[in-house]
């Protein structure tokens, strides 16, 4: 097995935008019925811009010339606080490593690139939202679970 780990680029939009979609319905447990035209067609749209603007990365793994993962990392800004007087932050997302592929540690890699990604910009906000799945690579990387966050529901 020879791994390749790959900055996307705009050129890779089909393929960062099917295997979003393969990540939301495995994560919201969406059938293959599930309409999902308008979240492809956004996030190709998000993609394109973001990927232009430098405030998302993401990176491809293929072994040898078969895609087998990929995962993400966006940047914003925020006001700044006290803890992070810059406001900058990240936010890793569309983690996703096929199943015969998985245990293996690609992600851990993965989700190391990304991570040196932000710290190399300067940013140590850095959080994600986790699956049952991944909850166990994170916590072996040092994520832990955050206690004063809320949101309102829809």
């Amino acid at each position: 097995m020879t791994l390749i780990y790959r900055k996307a680029t705009l050129a890779d939009l089909e393929i960062l935008t099917e295997t979003r979609i393969e990540v939301l319905r495995a994560a919201n447990q969406l059938g293959s019925d599930a309409d999902m035209t308008e979240v492809k067609k956004q996030s190709l749209e998000y993609y394109q811009n973001a990927l232009k603007n430098d405030t998302h990365l993401a990176y491809l793994i293929f072994d040898d010339e078969t895609f087998v993962g990929a995962g993400g990392i966006s940047y914003y800004r925020v006001m700044p606080t006290y803890h992070n007087p810059t406001g900058k932050k990240a936010y890793i997302m569309n983690m996703y490593t096929k199943p015969d592929y998985r245990r293996q540690g690609i992600a851990f890699k993965t989700l190391d690139l990304l991570v040196a990604d932000a710290k190399a910009r300067g940013i140590t906000a850095i959080s994600l939202e986790a699956t049952d799945m991944g909850r166990t690579l994170y916590s072996k990387y040092g994520f832990v679970k955050m206690n004063d966050e809320m949101e309102l529901p829809n």
